[in-house]
């Protein structure tokens, strides 16, 4: 079996007059994220880490903002088709670990539900999905509080 990673990252800034959806989930806090589909960075620097794991390129080629059909697209959605894509290609998705990175709101008590939205959208047991939070400490625009960034990285498997 050959192994294979990927790293993903993302980062959107707050201010859209719309839910915080992080990992599928509405999270309460003052706006949204901005971005050309619903913004949800979480789901954004996964497919990133899926797609580089597989050497499929990004999700920008993929899901590209300049295409109107991926205009508030639920990402959640973005995600299952990448996860489509990676299993056509004989690949299986091992483990994934997520690192969101802001000052508020706090995601600890969402995280699990986080959690739990990726491992059923990607077909993994909870076991192999992992989401944490940080802060930036209050340094630059993330510590600031103007937006978030995430991290991820993606194992897979495969003949």
């Amino acid at each position: 079996m050959r192994q294979r990673f990927g790293l993903g990252y993302d980062s959107h800034t707050f201010g859209a007059q719309r839910p915080l959806v992080l990992g599928g989930v509405t999270i309460p806090h003052d706006s949204g994220l901005a971005g050309h589909s619903d913004g949800d960075a979480v789901a954004h620097a996964l497919c990133d880490a899926l797609l580089g794991a597989a050497a499929m390129g990004d999700i920008g080629r993929l899901f590209p903002d300049t295409d109107a059909r991926w205009k508030d697209a639920n990402s959640m959605q973005l995600l299952a088709e990448v996860k489509r894509r990676i299993v056509a290609a004989s690949y299986v998705i091992v483990n994934v670990d997520v690192t969101v990175v802001t000052e508020a709101p706090k995601l600890a008590p969402h995280a699990e539900a986080m959690r739990a939205n990726l491992a059923a959208v990607l077909g993994l047991p909870a076991g192999a999905v992992s989401v944490k939070a940080k802060t930036n400490e209050q340094m630059d625009d993330v510590g600031a509080g103007k937006g978030l960034q995430v991290f991820a990285i993606a194992s897979l498997g495969g003949a």
